[in-house]
């Protein structure tokens, strides 16, 4: 059932929305994700989930389960290929970008990221996590660039260098939008946070996957790759 949320989200004339989810080894929060945008954001033209070579029943489960639409990568690309390719599978003008392990959000959270581009106040926004869990909140303290819900008009994204950034790709994204002079719009997502990797693969390669990710998103800051 819907939910009877009055937040209005109210589209130019003839703007199309779409929402890409990257997915890696998510089949436990693919299906609260995709349920979410489906039965909470109607004006959302199109879900493309984008399964990262997932080794468990990710892409399954959204093929079986779910009519929306499914890139379906074989070999793992990375967040910034995983985009890309998402990117590639829809035409739409406003592109709307969610992880797809997010913990507490709503419709008045995609509104407030949507809303600055729908209206021309800004042609991209970026969530920063706030009064959720610890760990989330700390994390987007230190570093804020790494906040992955975004709202984006797609010549923006398109024209960003993500294809190899991995877990650099908002410092990608952000770098590129400096160079175009591109101000990012900041929205507060109150309560709003995710499932850590502690908890996703257990402390130790939790630990691990945290560490390397840190890893890529200096590196593509030093670098630019």
């Amino acid at each position: 059932m819907m939910n009877q949320d009055p937040i209005q989200i109210t589209k130019p004339a003839g703007a199309r929305i779409a929402a890409i989810v990257p997915a890696f080894n998510e089949e436990r929060t693919i299906r609260g994700a995709i349920r979410f945008i489906r039965d909470n954001l109607p004006e959302i033209d199109q879900i493309v989930v984008v399964n990262d070579g997932s080794s468990d029943r990710t892409a399954d489960i959204v093929r079986e389960e779910y009519g929306v639409d499914l890139v379906d990568l074989a070999v793992n690309q990375g967040k910034g290929g995983a985009l890309r390719a998402g990117l590639e599978a829809t035409d739409a003008e406003i592109i709307l970008l969610l992880d797809a392990d997010l913990v507490g959000l709503t419709r008045g959270h995609v509104a407030d990221l949507l809303a600055p581009v729908l209206d021309g106040r800004a042609k991209t926004t970026m969530g920063i996590f706030t009064e959720g869990r610890f760990m989330t909140d700390l994390a987007q303290k230190v570093a804020p660039q790494l906040s992955g819900q975004r709202a984006i008009l797609r010549d923006l994204l398109q024209g960003a260098p993500i294809d190899d950034a991995r877990y650099g790709v908002e410092v990608a994204i952000n770098r590129h939008l400096e160079e175009l002079g591109v101000p990012i719009h900041e929205v507060e997502l109150p309560n709003v946070s995710q499932v850590v990797k502690e908890e996703k693969y257990g402390v130790v390669q939790g630990f691990k996957k945290r560490v390397n990710m840190y890893y890529e998103v200096f590196k593509t800051l030093l670098t630019g790759k």
